[in-house]
């Protein structure tokens, strides 16, 4: 699956996926495979909830993990799509392999 990568410099992360972009913060991430594949991992995720449904359930699980953490990072890094790319990123054949809804595993 090939997706286009663009370079957006105010960006408020290093990257950000809204299908069907790869958004990138700095020219040079753009050759970050970790990164690259963090994204493209989100982009497969949205696909399977036809993006809507990503992206309620994103903000839900992001309210409910504030509430719960009391903590922006901490609230982002337990929302259970990121916990499935930050989990998975370094493995650049994640996707070849990956069953769908699979981000249902990494509720914690």
């Amino acid at each position: 699956m090939r997706f286009l990568i663009l370079h957006i410099a105010r960006l408020p992360a290093a990257g950000m996926a809204l299908f069907p972009f790869i958004l990138v913060k700095r020219k040079a991430y753009k050759e970050d495979k970790v990164l690259i594949n963090h994204e493209k991992i989100h982009l497969v995720q949205q696909l399977e909830l036809l993006l809507i449904f990503f992206y309620i359930i994103y903000l839900v699980h992001y309210v409910i993990n504030l509430a719960r953490y009391r903590s922006h990072r901490m609230a982002y890094l337990n929302i259970v799509f990121e916990r499935e790319a930050f989990h998975m990123d370094a493995d650049l054949l994640y996707l070849k392999r990956r069953r769908l809804f699979a981000w249902r595993y990494f509720f914690g």
